[in-house]
């Protein structure tokens, strides 16, 4: 029962986590924008990169970019809660019901990780070269991200023993 409490608590835990960050973009949205805006203009990476070609300058498509973002963090937590919320439902359960109830809060997981993954890292990091700037360069942030998403993510998937009776 410890284990399964735990890994109800870590859903929640990261449901929480996830519901902030959505919720700070939504209500507070012009702190991150001017880094989504840099990041897709690429005005900051190097000035001799051959992939300055990638920039998106068009503010209606930043905007559509920051606005999936959201939406992707806004999912991932919504996910990650009712996830929490399915586990907590079937914490009496047997082994195979329980495992069922993580149906949700590993897609609220992999949703995430493929926003600060896929998004951030793969396409944020190589393909605008957020790498490259030293003012606008979210990898690191994206990092942590990915290492307590997958981590959650492993812990989340391994089967339970079943209940004493």
């Amino acid at each position: 029962m410890v284990v399964r409490l735990s890994k109800i608590l870590l859903m929640a835990a990261i449901a929480l986590w996830l519901a902030l960050v959505a919720f700070g973009n939504l209500t507070d949205y012009g702190s991150n924008w001017p880094f989504v805006q840099h990041v897709l203009a690429m005005d900051t990476i190097f000035p001799g990169a051959g992939i300055h070609y990638r920039a998106i300058t068009s503010p209606w498509l930043q905007r559509a970019a920051y606005a999936l973002i959201i939406a992707a963090e806004t999912l991932a937590a919504i996910l990650c809660s009712l996830g929490a919320w399915r586990l907590w439902r079937a914490r009496m359960g047997g082994s195979d019901t329980f495992h069922r109830a993580k149906r949700l809060g590993v897609l609220g997981v992999t949703t995430g990780l493929m926003l600060w993954l896929g998004g951030f890292m793969a396409v944020g990091g190589e393909w605008f070269g957020m790498w490259m700037s030293s003012q606008w360069n979210g990898l690191e942030s994206a990092f942590r991200f990915v290492v307590v998403l997958l981590a959650a993510l492993v812990y989340l998937g391994q089967r339970d023993d079943p209940l004493d009776e």
